[in-house]
């Protein structure tokens, strides 16, 4: 099948160089690619139904006869009915088509077709409105695929259907045939045919039973590959000195339990052995991770080495700067910022600076990683929600030292799983505590029904001197149905909170004007701040309140946590109210979590069972290659491939042996479609 990843998908009929260029849209240029393109989901048109039996609400396939035709009918706004009456044998049924005048031709002498759709019950009468058509010999199950604008699924099941004719009679399986027969998995062959043409429903089950498998474990030797070429030789930055108990003298609070630990084992890590520091600090929003980074930092500093601390952006990496020159500044570590809105003048001066050994912690964006910057002794590397960073970006920075220490620090709960996979290399510590004085934040779900006395809620607190957020998902105008941030700030500065001081922020913005709101809002000058999820992470007000989500169907559960984290830091009671009309019984039951629990691992865990992965790391998992089939909320099967990498690299660690050279090549193609490293 290799080759026909070399075969451009203009090799098939009726695909030209302009619907290539709609191909193109989907990540297929190739047969092979579309190959590897799976339904989505799937129409069962096997067993036709009758009229009476049909489910309700819900699509299906019934079969009946056309009996009379009316002419195409124009309605007001340009619209043409075609309406038509089809009868099963025993039950009569109103079929309605819009803007398809030219069905007309092909229903007019009658005969038996099948028709996909919700059939509705009004007392004894039937009805269907825009179904799907097919003639009876079309009977069958029918794949639906993730389309784009004008590339509808019929035309790429006709083409996965002339590509499925261009395998090869034998095809090359890149999973050993012990590994197949000890998880009970179909052949590469079965899977590919009856995943886009299944002939029962049971084959879907094993094809994805076993393309799953494959994706995984596919994943799983590329990322232990990536961690093993990371791994290095050179000399490693030891600790002479442990300064833990000197900074803590420093802190105006004591510790928890939860940071004295992750804190002795990171200074564990880098005073012994003859490898660096890999560690990861996971805890949830308020944790503390701030405060072990800058006991580590001190540490490091006072032994001679520099620390480079790397945050996703701009508003983030000020903040750190922040807290971290408070805690640092009466310690005379000498402390720097870093990002791309500081003057050239001022660059100049951290780049000579960090050169000649002056600045022991530079704190920055991927600003760090440019040209420039030059480090005298860098010793340790701290990445921020390093999940929002790219392979390659998080590798610039350690390559401008010689194997420093790295400590990846996450405000974003990850199962364990989870975790593990992406951060396989890295030994963990879970900072399960809070520090006193964080309040839980009591978490309401409404609907548009009671915004306006909600609104009478937040104008209370903010009569009391208290601020509040407003968290909208868009910035400007794209959906019809959701208000964007800007329209909604104008909104409710000429109605009903208009005597209220309102900011906007959002990502677009340009960062000085970022900065400025995010200033007058810290400072008290705006009661309300009307944002994008730009102040997911990163902002701390401890007189901000409330934390008020409109359409909060539209975020993850995670994304929900994070945005409540931002409230409840200071010592007065806090409240997230959750907006949202979706009626849907799954959406409800998901959004009713973040009302039952604050704890964000059990928060995580819920939304990778409901929604998967993607929630943790935006649109895509960032670092992560797409996986199409693969769903990663199934522990079993991460852990039956992670197993089955374990014994494989075990035996060829650079899969070179004949048996695993498909898995070599799967590897390399899914890794490439990810835009990180190459993999060696």
């Amino acid at each position: 099948m290799a080759s026909l990843f070399k075969t451009p998908v203009t090799a098939l009929d009726k695909i030209g160089k302009k619907k290539a260029a709609l191909y193109e849209k989907l990540g297929i240029h190739s047969v092979g690619d579309l190959l590897r393109y799976y339904p989505r989901t799937y129409e069962d048109w096997s067993q036709p139904y009758k009229i009476a039996d049909s489910l309700e609400g819900m699509p299906c396939c019934v079969g009946c006869y056309v009996e009379r035709v009316h002419s195409p009918a124009r309605i007001r706004g340009g619209m043409t009915l075609l309406k038509m009456i089809v009868c099963d044998g025993m039950d009569h049924m109103t079929v309605t088509f819009f803007n398809q005048p030219y069905l007309y031709e092909r229903f007019a002498d009658g005969g038996d077709f099948l028709f996909y759709g919700i059939v509705k019950r009004n007392g004894r009468f039937y009805e269907m409105n825009a179904p799907s058509v097919s003639d009876v010999d079309k009977a069958g199950i029918h794949p639906i695929y993730p389309q784009t604008a004008g590339l509808p699924t019929k035309q790429i099941e006709e083409a996965a259907a002339q590509a499925i004719r261009m395998l090869p009679e034998r095809m090359n399986d890149p999973i050993p045939m012990e590994i197949l027969a000890q998880y009970d998995l179909c052949s590469l062959d079965f899977a590919i045919r009856r995943i886009h043409f299944p002939e029962k429903p049971e084959d879907i089950e094993l094809a994805r039973k076993r393309l799953s498998f494959e994706e995984l474990l596919v994943l799983q030797l590329g990322m232990a590959k990536l961690k093993g070429g990371r791994q290095t030789t050179s000399s490693v930055h030891l600790l002479g000195e442990d300064f833990t108990q000197a900074f803590f003298a420093l802190l105006p609070f004591e510790p928890t339990g939860a940071q004295k630990r992750a804190v002795a084992e990171c200074i564990h890590d880098m005073s012994c052995g003859n490898a660096p520091m890999n560690r990861l600090i996971q805890g949830d929003v308020g944790s503390g991770k701030t405060a072990v980074a800058a006991a580590v930092c001190y540490s490091a500093a006072r032994n001679g080495m520099q620390c480079a601390f790397m945050a996703p952006t701009e508003i983030l990496a000020s903040q750190h700067y922040r807290s971290l020159t408070e805690l640092l500044e009466k310690s005379g570590i000498r402390t720097a910022l870093l990002t791309g809105s500081v003057k050239p003048s001022e660059k100049k001066k951290i780049y000579a600076a960090l050169e000649t050994g002056e600045l022991d912690l530079v704190i920055g964006t991927h600003a760090l990683i440019s040209e420039q910057v030059t480090f005298h002794n860098l010793g340790l590397v701290i990445t921020d929600e390093q999940h929002r960073f790219g392979v390659a970006q998080r590798s610039a920075l350690i390559a401008k030292g010689t194997s420093p220490h790295i400590m990846v620090m996450s405000a974003t709960p990850i199962p364990r799983t989870l975790a593990l996979l992406i951060f396989g290399d890295l030994d963990l510590s879970v900072l399960d505590e809070l520090p006193p004085g964080r309040q839980k934040v009591d978490t309401f779900l409404i609907d548009s029904a009671k915004r306006e006395r909600a609104y009478g809620f937040l104008k209370k607190h903010i009569n009391d001197g208290q601020q509040c957020y407003i968290v909208c998902p868009l910035v400007g105008q794209s959906e019809m149905e959701l208000e964007s941030a800007e329209e909604y700030a104008e909104k409710l500065r000429t109605t009903v909170l208009r005597d209220c001081r309102i900011g906007l922020l959002h990502g677009k913005m340009k960062p000085k004007d970022k900065d400025s709101v995010m200033a007058d809002f810290s400072a008290g000058a705006i009661d309300i701040l009307v944002s994008t999820t730009v102040i997911e992470v990163g902002v701390d007000v401890p007189n901000a309140t409330i934390m008020f989500i409109e359409n909060a169907e539209r975020f993850g559960l995670s994304q929900l946590h994070q945005l409540r984290g931002r409230v409840g830091r200071g010592s007065q009671k806090s409240y997230c109210i959750m907006v949202s009309d979706n009626q849907s019984d799954v959406t409800r039951q998901r959004l009713m979590v973040m009302c039952r629990t604050n704890d964000g691992f059990r928060i995580a865990d819920e939304d990778l069972r409901l929604r998967g992965p993607g929630d943790f790391f935006g649109s895509r998992q960032h670092g992560l290659p797409e996986l199409k089939v693969a769903g990663m909320s199934d522990m079993e099967m991460l852990d039956r491939t992670q197993a089955a990498a374990e014994r494989i690299l075990r035996d060829d660690p650079m899969l070179m042996k004949k048996e695993h050279r498909g898995l070599q090549f799967e590897t390399q193609r899914l890794f490439a479609k990810a835009g990180g490293e190459q993999l060696q």
